[in-house]
């Protein structure tokens, strides 16, 4: 009931009924409350599932590596673990079960093994494949301030995803050439209301000012399917995936968006920015962003607000329908961006985070190929910049 109300002071109390009801939950049932962002050094996280709000609360100074029963390689967990730079392996049955706290784990993010409890040959096996791992990524660093060429001299820009403003100074330290998506809805995780439009303004300002006119592509808020904001009010649905998310949310919530849109559009004036919206479907949903984002610069323009003028509005290509309608798309979209991973599964039918399923799920699978070579043909043929996102995007086959 509170969730549903008007307005926004109600609908943040229903975060406080929630917080209640488990806290006294698992002082009824001696369940453990776990501060995911308050735990020893040298910690091993085993769990049923991580969500993208708890990975996001993980402090990796702590935590090691991390072990779940449910999920994948290609989950919003192992993509935030991989951006943490901790080791993980999810889909590992029975972890919880299996493994007790205080034990020694082995978690290889490489072959997915776990090992508990490994004898002393096993730890000096693992503690010299941490250590030559370490070197190997040293090694890379010689390629820093070096233009991106493939070996046969094809120009490339590598540009990469963030979820906080402050992972855009590793992207500066390791000479990214842009970013290519900044996830927004992690502004919106771990608190118990929507940021205002001036706290969501220095945090795109401050990504802007670091990557210094390098390209920054930011996302509108993406939540839904596995990423859920308690005090957004998502109901529980059947398909979450297919269901009332990303720019299908924003356009039903249009306060939320307005809010983040003239954020962004302020922040344009700092810097090269690029806005880009997440689930398109039809052609339609990019002429109301772009309509809402013309009234925000007449809005700014009468009160001498200064921003970008040429500003770019994009659109993730994840779904099947704006694949296939790729060539209306890019008559109006000023850069396309393929989210590889939503792509793939949607084409295939397959639950990425399913471990069951998880065979079937392959960037590779002709179906998927063919699809991308659609979307960059018509976007070259509009003559208009398309970039690759998703797992797929730092897979080098």
């Amino acid at each position: 009931m509170l969730s549903s109300a008007n307005d926004e002071f109600t609908v943040q109390r229903a975060v406080d009924v929630r917080d209640i009801k488990t806290e006294i939950l698992s002082l009824l049932t001696g369940a453990e409350q776990v501060d995911v962002s308050n735990l020893k050094e040298g910690t091993v996280l085993v769990a049923h599932e991580l969500t993208p709000s708890m990975t996001a609360g993980i402090d990796r100074k702590k935590v090691v590596g991390i072990i779940t029963e449910l999920g994948s390689g290609t989950s919003h967990a192992a993509i935030l673990a991989r951006a943490m730079e901790i080791p993980a392996v999810l889909g590992a049955p029975d972890a919880t079960k299996e493994i007790k706290p205080d034990d020694i784990v082995v978690a290889d993010g490489n072959s997915g093994d776990v090992i508990i409890n490994p004898d002393a040959d096993k730890k000096e096996l693992y503690t010299r494949k941490k250590i030559e791992y370490i070197e190997r990524r040293k090694a890379l660093l010689r390629f820093k301030g070096m233009p991106t060429r493939t070996k046969d001299g094809i120009k490339a820009d590598l540009f990469c995803n963030i979820g906080t403003a402050d992972d855009a100074e590793t992207v500066a330290k390791y000479d990214g050439e842009g970013i290519g998506l900044f996830r927004t809805e992690f502004l919106f995780m771990d608190r118990s209301g929507v940021p205002d439009e001036n706290e969501q303004f220095e945090a795109y300002k401050k990504v802007l000012l670091v990557m210094k006119e390098k390209p920054v592509i930011i996302r509108t808020l993406d939540i839904g399917g596995d990423k859920d904001i308690p005090y957004l009010g998502l109901t529980k649905e059947e398909n979450p995936f297919l269901g009332f998310r990303a720019v299908r949310y924003c356009l039903k919530h249009t306060e939320i968006f307005k809010t983040q849109l003239k954020a962004l559009v302020r922040a344009s004036g700092y810097g090269n920015l690029s806005i880009m919206i997440p689930l398109v479907t039809g052609v339609e949903e990019l002429r109301e962003v772009r309509k809402m984002v013309e009234d925000i610069m007449r809005e700014l323009e009468k009160q001498s607000v200064p921003y970008d003028k040429d500003l770019k509005v994009g659109v993730m290509i994840e779904t099947p329908s704006a694949a296939i309608i790729a060539d209306i798309l890019a008559g109006e979209a000023d850069f396309f961006s393929i989210g590889t991973n939503d792509l793939t599964g949607y084409t295939l039918a397959v639950d990425r985070g399913n471990a069951n399923v998880a065979y079937l799920y392959s960037v590779f699978a002709p179906s998927v190929l063919r699809t991308i070579k659609n979307i960059i043909s018509e976007a070259k043929r509009a003559g208009i910049p398309v970039g690759m996102c998703g797992e797929a995007a730092a897979d080098p086959m």
